[in-house]
């Protein structure tokens, strides 16, 4: 542990690498809240596997059209929004079995990616880390794209969250009130899409759910609104990555799977602990 903190003390590039971690976490606790709440956690996953379509494509015109100044973060964004907009109309105007559509979202954009990849010169090491998630390869140029859309969701979470929590808890209620629905759930969508964006960085497509899900799952054993759920979730999720970020870096370990784990260790020991409380407290 002394290594990790004498490193991030010393060192910018580890500086960033924490930065990233923490404003992702700030994203993820506010919308995985809510994607947890509306049990959307499998939409969430079609539009995170869409993303490396998104970023195979955006890699593949870096290189091969020189448009040097297309980041494939940019790509991972155009592609995450195109699927929460194709899912949400489905779900809301088009009579097809949303699972179906979702289902073959997930497995086209991963296709795709892997088939710009393949046609991509060089050796593509900077989107196989985004398929599996490496922090460590969080340039600055990264962070601002980072930040402009970690501040986007939080605003856009926070500033309509009347209506999302409407849309979440109970649609025909909302519908009555005046609330426009369809475009509230669409929005949500896409906030969703952002946040898949931001956590690819940190722990990649493959695991983004975990982390998308899990901490707010956690804040959910200690909440009594949905308000205190967000800010716990905000609160685990920068733990858990700064934690996962530290024990992984002298073992050198893979980052966003040692996230992942801790995540995952964190939920079942609160899972169990809370169940185990409260048998003794109706035995007692």
């Amino acid at each position: 542990m002394s290594e990790f903190v004498d490193a991030l003390l010393n060192n910018a590039f580890m500086q960033y690498t924490l930065l990233a971690g923490i404003l992702a976490s700030v994203a993820c606790g506010v919308i995985g809240t809510y994607v947890v709440v509306r049990r959307i956690t499998y939409i969430a996953g079609g539009i995170a596997h869409c993303v490396l379509g998104g970023m195979g494509a955006a890699m593949y015109l870096q290189k091969v059209c020189n448009w040097t100044w297309l980041h494939p973060l940019y790509g991972a964004v155009a592609a995450s929004l195109g699927a929460a907009l194709v899912i949400g109309f489905v779900s809301l105007r088009w009579k097809q079995r949303e699972d179906t559509v979702i289902g073959a979202l997930w497995a086209v954009g991963m296709a795709v990616g892997v088939l710009f990849i393949s046609r991509t010169p060089g050796y593509s090491e900077d989107l196989m880390s985004y398929l599996f998630g490496n922090i460590l390869m969080v340039t600055p140029e990264s962070l601002y794209l980072i930040a402009g859309l970690d501040i986007l969701v939080v605003v856009l979470g926070v500033l309509f969250y009347n209506k999302f929590l409407a849309v979440c808890f109970d649609e025909e209620f909302a519908g009555v009130r005046g609330v426009n629905v369809e475009f509230y759930y669409i929005l949500l969508l896409c906030l969703t899409a952002l946040t898949v964006v931001l956590l690819v960085t940190v722990v990649g497509v493959v695991m983004v759910i975990a982390l998308l899900t899990l901490p707010a799952a956690i804040a959910g054993h200690f909440s009594k609104s949905l308000r205190q759920m967000m800010v716990l979730s905000a609160i685990f999720t920068v733990v858990i990555t700064t934690g996962g970020f530290a024990l992984s870096y002298a073992p050198n370990l893979p980052t966003g799977a040692t996230i992942v784990v801790l995540a995952g260790a964190v939920y079942l020991v609160v899972t169990i602990g809370k169940k185990l409380l409260s048998r003794r407290h109706l035995l007692g």
